[in-house]
């Protein structure tokens, strides 16, 4: 990448520096943040890039972009493979951070893909390597040379890397509802569980749905999925008078989908979505864990 060590810059050329850096940050930590499925672990990832960039010697850089966006992959993707070490003992379900996409719907990016959380929870099964193929192409529309490149394979095997991880996040997951009817499901799924509405609640319901809490141990959460309609609608109705008492809901874009700010006196305690198909809700995503609910609130 054409980095030989630190070098000394005068002022001017740092206020440039600068200059080209903030004008590709929002793809470098939409890069990041898809790949890690954390806002807070890609905001550090992206501060470390800079401080890359502002201590290598620029003038060797002929495409600053393709740099940046190089070394921001390639740390990544070593920051995936210990994130993973770290997931394995995480307390309860693990979901990815949920961002506010209200101002930038595509999170830095030419299309919203790679960013609902059903595909982001879907990539946690791919290889780092093969996420960062499928997010370079599918979501920034990097051209096959160029992602081989940035993570040093032939062309040809990027194309099977992207195949794989397309034809993986295919058979997994069935095809989504519109944004429209996801909102609609979700409202009337708020509206059931306030009052433990079981006859509501399994109407909504996908016959296999399951119900993920992500507490990390840091609130009281459920520490298994909860799977089957009957089963989540009981385990609802049980939770319903203590859960709800005192919350105020608010509605945001996160993710490029509606979800629920759940608040309690003033506080977002609970980030509350679902993902749908036309069976129903299939997931239903709670996420609790007060260090990652943070960048979900509209700034």
């Amino acid at each position: 990448m054409g980095d030989n060590g630190p070098v000394d810059h005068g002022p001017e050329d740092l206020d440039q520096a600068a200059a080209v850096f903030a004008s590709v940050r929002p793809r470098l930590f939409g890069i990041a943040y898809r790949m890690l499925g954390s806002s807070t672990e890609a905001e550090d990832l992206v501060q470390d890039v800079w401080v890359r960039w502002q201590t290598c010697d620029r003038s060797t850089v002929a495409d600053p972009g393709a740099y940046l966006a190089t070394a921001t992959t390639r740390l990544a993707i070593n920051a995936l493979q210990s994130a993973r070490v770290r997931r394995e003992t995480y307390i309860g379900p693990w979901l990815p951070e949920p961002v506010d996409t209200s101002a930038d719907p595509h999170l830095g990016a030419e299309r919203g893909e790679a960013l609902s959380f059903a595909v982001l929870l879907l990539l946690e099964r791919l290889s780092p390597t093969e996420r960062a193929a499928y997010v370079l192409r599918e979501a920034f529309d990097y051209p096959y040379r160029q992602i081989a490149d940035i993570i040093q394979t032939t062309e040809a095997a990027v194309r099977q890397l992207v195949s794989r991880a397309r034809k993986h996040l295919v058979s997994e997951r069935r095809a989504p509802v519109t944004g429209a009817e996801q909102r609609r499901l979700l409202t009337a799924f708020v509206a059931a569980a306030r009052v433990g509405d079981l006859a509501a609640l399994e109407e909504i319901l996908a016959a296999d749905v399951i119900s993920y809490s992500d507490g990390g141990g840091a609130v009281r959460a459920s520490r298994f999925p909860v799977v089957g309609a009957f089963r989540v609608a009981k385990y609802l109705r049980a939770f319903a008078d203590r859960f709800w008492a005192g919350v105020e809901v608010e509605w945001a874009n996160v993710n490029g989908q509606t979800a629920a700010l759940l608040r309690r006196d003033g506080e977002v305690f609970t980030v509350l979505t679902v993902n749908a198909s036309d069976q129903g809700i299939d997931q239903v995503l709670w996420m609790m864990n007060p260090a990652k609910i943070t960048a979900a609130r509209p700034a």
